[in-house]
C-alpha cells in the first residue's frame, strides 16, 4: 500500500518541492488531500484547519460519502492524543481510550481508521482523519507517511500564515501612510529608500513602486539636497528645514528610527498655515496701525477744531479787509483739507457705518461719472457704465461708497497715463451685475495692470507705488474697509503679464432689506442728524456752558457763540462745569468727553442723578469716536454730538434744536 522506500522517499521530496511554491492555505491543503489520496486511497478524507481569528476549527477539505463534522470523536481524539492509527476494531479500539462510538449517530464506524494532527512548530493548527476499507486498511506504515507528509504541511501553513502576516503588514503600513497628508520617505543607512508613502511620489512626481532601492538624492529637487543632508547628518544641527516646492512651503523633518544612519524623512506642507500666519501678522499690523492712528487723529483735532472754526467764523465775518481775503480763504481751504485727511484716517481706524439707506448702485456710480468726467476727458480717457437689469437695492452710505469708486477710478486713471503709448487714448469700463446675495461692479481698464507682487499688497495701509508725496497708500486699504463694514469685499484681477488687458476691481457688496424703521439720531459733523430744524428757527440769545481743555477751543467757541448774540460761560475741566451748571441756568452746555480731573461722561452720570434736566442740556463734542465704548455711550444717549473738527453749521444744527430754559 505505501510502496518501497525508495518511492516514499521520492514522493516525499516532490511533495517538499510542490508545497516549497505555495503559499495560499487552500493550496497547501489541496496538495496535501492529492498526496495523501493517492497514496493511502481512503474511503474518506477529511481535512480541519484551526481559525487563528475565531480559534475555532473549521473544515478546509472533505471528500466522502457523508459530510465532515469538527465535532466528530475520532478527530477529537486525533487532536488529544496525537497520531493515531486503527487497523481494525475502531471502536474497540477507541474504547480504550474512553471514546464510546455510536453509529447511529456518527455514521457507520469505519473496518479502519487514521487520525493525526496538523502541527506547526509546537502548536496544534488542524487534524486529519481517513477512514479506510477492509482491502484498504491503514497501518504503522500509512501513519509514518502521513504524519511526513503533515510535518511538511504544517511548515508550509506556517510559512504561508507569515507570509499572508507580512502581506498584510504591508498593506496596512501602505494604506496608513497613505492616509496622512504629509509626505514620508523611510532612508535606509546607506542613503537609499526603503519605503514612502503616495504623497511622496506625488510630490516628487514619480510612481510610489519606482522608489525603493533608489538613492534619496536622486529623487529630491537639486535646491533640496543641501537642507536634507543637514538634517541626515550623524550629528544635525537643526530638527527641521523649510524647503520651497514652487508656490509651497515644505517642512522636512528627519526622524530616527534606531537604526543608525537610517530616519524617516517627514514632509509637511506649510502653505496654509503661512497664509494664515501672514494674515494673522496684518491683521495684528492693521490693529496696531489703527490705535496709532486713532490716538494721531484724536490729538489732531483738538487743534484743527480751533483752526476749523476760526477759518469758518472769519470767512463769514464781513468786515476781513480784502487783502486778507485770499490768504483767509486759503487758511479755510487747507484747514478743511487737513479735517478730510483727518476724517479718512478715523474711518480707517474705526467702524464707521454713518445713517445707511437702502438705495439703487446706479444714481451712485452715475454721480461718480459725472464728477469725475471732466478730469477723465482732459486725461483722454472714456468710461462707460452698463447695468444688468434687475440690480437689487443695496443698504449703504453713498458717499462712502462713492468714495470707494471714485478712489479705484483715480488709480486706473493714474495707471493708464503711466502708459502714454496708447494712441487710441484710455478706457475704464464699469459693469455692475447681480450676484446670488447682492450685487457686484468691476472697474476695468486697459492700463498696464498690475505687478503680481504688487497685487498682492494693494490693500496694506501705508502701502504705495506712486512717488514720495503723490500717495499716502492709505486710498485701498480705506476702501477695503468701508465696503467691509458694508458686509462686502473687494477683489482685485491684475491683469497684465501679457494678458492685453489691465487691472480690474470687483466691488461686491450685499443686497439690502426693506423695514420701516425710524432712522437713528446720528452726530452732528461726523452725520445727519433726524429732522434738523433750519437756522432760521433757532432760539435767540441762548445761554451756553461750554467745556473744553483746551484754551484755543474754549477761545474760539466763545468768540464765535458771542458773535452770533449768546451768553457764553467757559469750564475748563469737569469739576468746574459740575459746579456751574448746578449753580446757573443753561439753555446748553457743550462738552468735551475726554479732560482731566472730571471727564465729560463722568460729569454727565453724576448730573444725570442729581438733576436730570440739566443733564438732558448737554451736548458733546469729541474727536474721540473710534473706541468702541465711546462711541457706544454716544449712541445710547440718542442725541446728537459734534465731531470735532466740526464746522459753523454743524453748530447752528445744535443751536437751532435748543429749547429756551424759562427765565
Amino acid at each position: 500500500m505505501i510502496g518501497s522506500v525508495t518511492d516514499v522517499l521520492a514522493r516525499l521530496t516532490a511533495l517538499s518541492q510542490e508545497l516549497a511554491g505555495a503559499f495560499r492555505p487552500a493550496t497547501i491543503v489541496e496538495i496535501v488531500a492529492r498526496v495523501l489520496t493517492e497514496q493511502l486511497a481512503p474511503g474518506r478524507l477529511s481535512v480541519m484547519l484551526l481559525d487563528l481569528d475565531s480559534n475555532r476549527l473549521a473544515v478546509a477539505y472533505h471528500n466522502g460519502p457523508r459530510p465532515a463534522n469538527t465535532d466528530e470523536p475520532l478527530l477529537q481524539l486525533a487532536l488529544r492524543k496525537g497520531p493515531l492509527v486503527f487497523p481494525e476494531n475502531v471502536a474497540a479500539r477507541a474504547a480504550e481510550f474512553e471514546v464510546t462510538l455510536d453509529g447511529k449517530r456518527t455514521g457507520p464506524i469505519p473496518p479502519s481508521w487514521l487520525g493525526a494532527p496538523i502541527l506547526a512548530v509546537t502548536r496544534t493548527i488542524g487534524a486529519v482523519a481517513l477512514e479506510g476499507d477492509r482491502k484498504h486498511a491503514f497501518d504503522e506504515g500509512a501513519l509514518m507517511f502521513t504524519r511526513a507528509v503533515l510535518a511538511q504541511a504544517g511548515l508550509a501553513l506556517e510559512n504561508a500564515r507569515l507570509v499572508e502576516l507580512l502581506s498584510s503588514g504591508k498593506r496596512e503600513w501602505e494604506q496608513t501612510v497613505d492616509a496622512f497628508n504629509h509626505a514620508i520617505c523611510y532612508v535606509d543607512p546607506q542613503g537609499a529608500v526603503r519605503r514612502a508613502n503616495r504623497v511622496f511620489a506625488n510630490l516628487i512626481k514619480l510612481p510610489v513602486t519606482a522608489l525603493p532601492g533608489r538613492p534619496w538624492v536622486t529623487l529630491l529637487p537639486p535646491s533640496w539636497v543641501e537642507s536634507v543632508t543637514r538634517l541626515l547628518a550623524p550629528t544635525p544641527s537643526e530638527a527641521s528645514v523649510e524647503v520651497r516646492a514652487g508656490d509651497r512651503t515644505l517642512l522636512v523633518t528627519a526622524i530616527p528610527t534606531g537604526e543608525p544612519g537610517a530616519a524617516v524623512l517627514l514632509f509637511e506642507d506649510q502653505s496654509e498655515k503661512r497664509r494664515l500666519q501672514e494674515q494673522l501678522l496684518q491683521s495684528e499690523k492693521m490693529s496696531a496701525i489703527g490705535q496709532l492712528i486713532a490716538g494721531v487723529a484724536h490729538d489732531l483735532n483738538n487743534p484743527l477744531a480751533s483752526v476749523v472754526g476760526f477759518s469758518d467764523l472769519l470767512g463769514e465775518a464781513a468786515d476781513v479787509p480784502p487783502r486778507l481775503a485770499e490768504p483767509l480763504a486759503v487758511i479755510r481751504q487747507e484747514a478743511e483739507r487737513a479735517s478730510a485727511i483727518v476724517r479718512n484716517l478715523l474711518s480707517f481706524a474705526r467702524r464707521q457705518e454713518g445713517e445707511r439707506q437702502l438705495q439703487s448702485i446706479r444714481p451712485i456710480l452715475e454721480s461718480t461719472h459725472q464728477l469725475l468726467k471732466n478730469q477723465l476727458l482732459a486725461a483722454r480717457i472714456e468710461l462707460t457704465l452698463s447695468f444688468e437689469p434687475g440690480l437689487p437695492e443695496v443698504e449703504v452710505h453713498a458717499n462712502q461708497i462713492k468714495q470707494v469708486f471714485v478712489n479705484i477710478i483715480n488709480n486706473a486713471a493714474q495707471a493708464i497715463t503711466s502708459t502714454r503709448h496708447k494712441a487710441g487714448g484710455g478706457r475704464i469700463e464699469i459693469v455692475a451685475r447681480c450676484e446670488p446675495d447682492g450685487i457686484a461692479a468691476s472697474i476695468s481698464d486697459n492700463g498696464p495692470g498690475i505687478p503680481e507682487a504688487v497685487a498682492q499688497r494693494v490693500f496694506e495701509p501705508f502701502f504705495s507705488t506712486k512717488s514720495e508725496g503723490e500717495g499716502t497708500g492709505l486710498g485701498l486699504s480705506i476702501c477695503l474697509g468701508i465696503v467691509k463694514e458694508h458686509g462686502g469685499n473687494i477683489s482685485v484681477d491684475p491683469g497684465g503679464a501679457g494678458s492685453g488687458r489691465g487691472a480690474t476691481f470687483t466691488v461686491e457688496l450685499p443686497a439690502g432689506v426693506r423695514a420701516e424703521l425710524a432712522p437713528l439720531t446720528r452726530g452732528a459733523g461726523g452725520g445727519s442728524t433726524e429732522a434738523e430744524p433750519s437756522p432760521a428757527e433757532r432760539q435767540e440769545h441762548l445761554r451756553v456752558l461750554v467745556v473744553d481743555d483746551e484754551p484755543h477751543i474754549l477761545h474760539y467757541m466763545q468768540a464765535t457763540l458771542e458773535s452770533w448774540g449768546h451768553e457764553v460761560v467757559v469750564a475748563h475741566d469737569g469739576s468746574q462745569a459740575l459746579k456751574r451748571a448746578l449753580m446757573q441756568p443753561f439753555d446748553l452746555i457743550i462738552c468735551d468727553l475726554r479732560m482731566p480731573r472730571l471727564g465729560g461722561r463722568e460729569m454727565f452720570q453724576t448730573l444725570a442723578r442729581m438733576h436730570p434736566a440739566v443733564a438732558d442740556r448737554i451736548i458733546f463734542a469729541t474727536g474721540d469716536t473710534v473706541r468702541g465704548d465711546t462711541l457706544q455711550f454716544l449712541e445710547e444717549l440718542g442725541r446728537p454730538f459734534l465731531q470735532k473738527p466740526f464746522k459753523l453749521d454743524a453748530l447752528r444744527r445744535v443751536l437751532a434744536g435748543v429749547v429756551k430754559v424759562p427765565a
